[in-house]
């Protein structure tokens, strides 16, 4: 019984890291900034306008610059 608790927590634990990372780490590690600063939220994949200028510029934010999103 011990072990299949342990085997739980564990898998658990594994798939609650892997769900949630969906940047990659180089890239949070580069420009020091959160997955939803690129992505949509959090959990997707999917990017929104910054996510999808850094892909289109060679992995940079040189020269981005935010649309005001309270206009």
């Amino acid at each position: 019984m011990k072990f299949i608790i342990s085997g739980l927590v564990l898998l658990v634990g594994v798939l609650t890291v892997t769900t949630i990372s969906s940047a990659k780490v180089e890239y949070t590690k580069k420009e020091k900034k959160a997955c939803v600063t690129c992505h949509v939220s959090a959990k997707s994949k999917e990017l929104n306008a910054t996510g999808q200028y850094y892909k289109d510029h060679n992995h940079s934010l040189e020269g981005f610059k935010p649309k005001d999103e309270k206009k």
